[in-house]
């Protein structure tokens, strides 16, 4: 047995990712709705014929009778007392059956809820007013919507189909109706709001979202109308379909997903968008494989990227990662929209004056007239409040304290305040904006942030001698002020949510961005009508309104050509890490081509083929790729050819790390030289030139694998095609074009992608490492496991992806197979937990007796039928007996005893309408240090950090 320390701590880092940082993304889980199979069918097969045939073994879960995917999804009738995988395998063996998976399931998209209003009908204040002619909305300016909004380009005629959660189409800024003449037209239910992902979808025909929010902010970013916070969608004329997919809790099955992307295109979509994916790396999931087949047929597939971006390089998400499919980024919006409760204040009792304010916790400001009373007048102190107050500070019991954001934490700042009764307390900011802060100290009452602007324009009154008195309006009842802000620091640049590529098979991942961060969009009704989130969830989104602008523009919906368009306009980026922006572009594997600029996109006629080009690794490395330039203009065009690097970024923190560097990773100014077969070529109308390039990787450090990246610019001379393109290399008024690519230092099939196992005890607390020789009571053969029961678990650290991985059961160093859920397929690069009830994976008992894992996993590249191409770790010895027959069953959840670890964030899945993202400190977050394996079954308690005050985490594995 090796590095189990290393092993335990990457999977306790999994599971206590939200509590490093709230910024931190979620590791997404990869689990299977367990005895649920996705069966596809040869062509000239019957789904009710199969029905039939399985009838005996199965109820029929979803029938998926389609032009491009035939087959059924089943419930296996006792997945317990037969193995799954043998049912999978005698399936598999029937000449009718193409191919069978086990249905995945994926969560609601992880996406930030930044705020919500609080009522649709609440009275709104615009601080900042959009120009009421002309489109000036942040995001839309940023990605050249505008532009093509004022030719009058708003994606009429387009039918786009959205993935999602539903949509409230009953909102007034989305229609107010469903069906013919609505902007919601078509769609369904496939779920029901019962759905959890684990049982079976009862559908019915109402697409609606009012339980969740998510699909409705969604269909606001595409297509929203007109509406009290001056913004619309990106293609307001554009006709949409919703395909809703999630119950009100719970997942949804890829069985599921399966059949919405189906629907939608044999419904006629002319784009398909989903804001959903899970951790993968591999393009042969089931889903991926049918949406590719999507692509294929003509219809442009926008999936969105994933907001894992904490996790670091080598995390692409599925669908996204899928071949064809264009795997959507996101960078930050240049503006951060506010919306603020409006109160009052007074000067030396003169005239009321309106100002807004954002409610903290706790949040008691019902009807409270107070005059402020300042820490002191310094507005640059950086840590305002943070020492203890003078001994003649006066009672505060009767007075708001004003004190500025900085250094310490809230909690204190209160608490100094407390010494001296203050019983109410409100924050001035040191950026622009506010924020919902939590402070919870015994005593205080209320707590509040207002602007570094209305804060220092209050320290000033108060300076001169004069006396602020406030008056809180409770924010129940309060009118709102919508305020937009500079997003100041990290406007602009890719989120740091945003996942990073590329896949396992070195695919270019993600594509393009597009603006995700801090966006404004409607929200179902009985959550308060509208609200900004954060996720790649509304890069997405956005991309597709912008392929119907570009369908609508140029003529065609060729998902390759406007891939092509969008990736060779955008504006790559400088990298930033959320404190600050660097001198060098991001790398490709964060960004894409960059972000799409629309306009761009639209009216170029120098066409670039393909959208990217990868030069893969040391082994597989490609000497020479082309590329073709086709001019659909009506002059020549003369194009220098050129090159603009991308910061090499290291997988590994240092020489023999196992697991790739968590974000932000290091990153290096070390550049590919490119060789080009000409610097200069001339394109004539109506034809196409191709170009060579051969690639030197940079000198870099080929024991950390770094992945290099860039650009190939191409610059026009002749002034052709009215200066569309992207920035990254123009200097002229012609068209300015550019190749993303991106290649691998070193072998990655020579790369270890097990980090050990070991042998645990798989309760529903810390899975702690057996001791050799440990003994376990199975439950008798035949019935289920409950939550009381102590398993053995095999725990598998998995570095790197996989496409095999095995988990078998020796005696006496002699392998007896598979165990149950073994082998699994196209893994992700996370942890593995699997409970073992003595069930193999040919649907025998183990024996009573001595027996120890023995794990094996498929290197990247490896070959399937190469025994050194796998790594492998044998755990150590347990033995187990079978518990007396006789008793009933134990009721279970029909889950997966085989998950992914995931980290959840308690911080952002509150869709109650109220912010939930609250911040308690002013101190920088900080990573937790990892315990050694634990000894004993005590609660894991990891130090505090920031912005979370208290961090305590338990590795709960989900048992079957």
């Amino acid at each position: 047995m090796v590095k189990l320390n290393t092993v335990l701590q990457a999977l306790l880092a999994t599971l206590t990712a939200s509590v490093a940082s709230a910024a931190s993304a979620n590791k997404t889980p990869n689990k299977f709705a367990k005895g649920t199979v996705l069966v596809e069918l040869e062509d000239d097969e019957s789904v009710d014929n199969f029905y039939s045939e399985m009838s005996h073994k199965a109820s029929p879960r979803m029938n998926l009778t389609y032009s491009l995917f035939k087959g059924a999804s089943i419930q296996l009738h006792d997945s317990d007392e037969s193995s799954t995988d043998l049912q999978i395998a005698e399936i598999s063996a029937m000449s009718k059956v193409k191919k069978v998976w086990p249905v995945r399931l994926y969560p609601v998209p992880d996406h930030e809820v930044v705020w919500t209003a609080r009522d649709v009908d609440a009275p709104i204040t615009m601080r900042k007013r959009q120009d009421e002619e002309a489109d000036d909305y942040s995001t839309h300016v940023m990605t050249q919507v505008d532009l093509l909004r004022a030719e009058g380009i708003t994606g009429e005629g387009i039918k786009i189909a959205i993935i999602d959660t539903g949509i409230d189409y009953m909102h007034p800024a989305l229609g107010g109706c469903f069906g013919e003449g609505c902007l919601v037209t078509y769609g369904t239910d496939l779920v029901g709001d019962d759905y959890t992902g684990l049982n079976t979808p009862i559908p019915d025909d109402d697409p609606v979202d009012n339980c969740q929010g998510h699909g409705s902010h969604v269909a606001g970013i595409v297509a929203a109308g007109t509406n009290p916070y001056d913004f619309t969608g990106a293609a307001p004329d554009v006709t949409l379909g919703a395909y809703r997919v999630f119950g009100c809790v719970g997942e949804v099955g890829d069985d599921v997903l399966i059949a919405a992307y189906m629907q939608a295109f044999e419904e006629g979509s002319d784009i398909i968008s989903a804001s959903i994916g899970g951790s993968s790396g591999w393009s042969e999931d089931a889903w991926a494989v049918a949406v590719q087949r999507i692509v294929e047929q003509g219809v442009p597939c926008v999936i969105s990227a994933g907001n894992d971006g904490a996790v670091g390089m080598w995390y692409a998400s599925t669908a996204a990662v899928g071949k064809g499919i264009t795997a959507i980024a996101s960078f930050e919006n240049t503006l951060a929209p506010t919306l603020q409760v409006e109160s009052t204040f007074a000067v030396d009792g003169g005239e009321s004056q309106t100002f807004g304010w954002t409610p903290g916790t706790p949040d008691d400001w019902a009807n409270i007239t107070m005059p402020l009373w300042p820490v002191d007048y310094d507005i640059t102190d950086p840590a305002n409040g943070c020492d203890p107050y003078p001994e003649d500070t006066p009672d505060l019991s009767d007075r708001i304290v004003l004190v500025r954001r900085g250094t310490c934490t809230f909690v204190q700042k209160i608490q100094n305040a407390r010494e001296y009764g203050a019983q109410y307390v409100i924050v001035y900011n040191n950026v622009p904006g506010t924020a919902n802060i939590q402070g919870v100290v015994d005593g205080l009452v209320g707590l509040a942030m207002v602007t570094a602007d209305q804060g220092e324009e209050w320290i000033g009154m108060l300076e001169s001698g004069s006396e602020v008195v406030v008056s809180m309006v409770d924010p129940e009842v309060a009118g709102q002020v919508l305020e937009v802000f500079d997003n100041t620091g990290i406007g602009g640049f890719a989120s740091d949510f945003t996942s990073w590529g590329p896949s396992f098979e070195m695919d270019v991942k993600p594509q393009i961005a597009a603006p995700g961060g801090k966006i404004l969009s409607t929200y179902p009704l009985a959550l308060g009508g509208y609200a900004v989130l954060s996720g790649t969830s509304m890069a997405c989104p956005l991309s597709a309104a912008v392929v119907a602008l570009l369908g609508q523009a140029r003529g065609t919906l060729d998902p390759t050509t406007i891939e092509n368009v969008l990736s060779s306009t955008a504006n790559a980026q400088l990298f930033n890490d959320g404190a600050q922006a660097y001198s060098y572009l991001a790398p490709v594997v964060q960004q894409g081509a960059g972000l799409i600029q629309a306009y761009a996109a639209a009216h170029v006629t120098s066409i670039l083929s393909p959208s990217s080009l990868s030069f893969n690794d040391t082994n597989n490395f490609v000497e020479a790729l082309n590329f073709t330039i086709s001019n659909t203009g009506s002059e020549d065009v003369t194009f220098e050819i050129r090159h603009v690097g991308a910061a090499t970024a290291y997988t590994f923190a240092a020489p023999g790390d196992l697991y790739p560097s968590e974000f932000p990773n290091e990153l290096v100014e070390l550049y590919a030289t490119p060789d080009f077969s000409s610097t200069k070529v001339t394109v004539p109308a109506g034809g196409e030139s191709m170009v060579t390039v051969s690639m030197t990787p940079p000198e870099a450090d080929s024991s950390r694998y770094p992945v290099y990246s860039g650009y190939i610019t191409l610059n026009s001379t002749t002034g052709g095609g009215g200066g569309y393109g992207n920035s990254t290399n123009s200097t002229s008024g012609g068209e300015n074009l550019a190749l993303p690519y991106i290649g691998v230092i070193g072998s990655i099939r020579d790369l270890t992608v097990l980090d050990g196992a070991y042998a645990a005890e798989g309760t529903t607390g810390t899975p702690l490492p057996v001791s050799e020789g440990e003994s376990f009571t199975l439950p008798a053969q035949g019935t289920n496991a409950t939550d009381a029961d102590v398993l053995p678990m095999a725990v598998i650290g998995l570095a790197f992806g996989s496409a095999v991985v095995t988990c078998e059961l020796m005696s006496n160093n002699k392998s007896l197979g598979n165990i149950d859920e073994f082998p699994s397929e196209w893994n992700p690069r996370d942890p593995i937990f699997t409970n073992f009830t003595g069930l193999m994976a040919d649907g025998t008992y183990a024996e009573e007796g001595a027996y120890s894992f023995l794990i094996k996993a498929l290197r990247v590249y490896g070959d399937r039928d190469r025994a050194s191409d796998y790594d492998s770790d044998q755990t150590a010895e347990f033995s187990i007996v079978y518990a007396e027959a006789g008793e009933e069953p134990a009721e279970s959840e029909a889950v997966s005893d085989s998950v992914t670890a995931t980290a959840t964030e308690t911080a952002s899945d509150d869709y109650s309408g109220t912010i939930s993202t609250p911040i308690t400190s002013d101190v920088p977050s900080v990573e937790p240090t990892m315990p050694a394996i634990p000894t004993s079954e005590e609660e894991i308690t990891f130090p505090p950090s920031e912005p979370v005050s208290t961090a305590t985490a338990t590795a709960t594995p989900r048992v079957g």
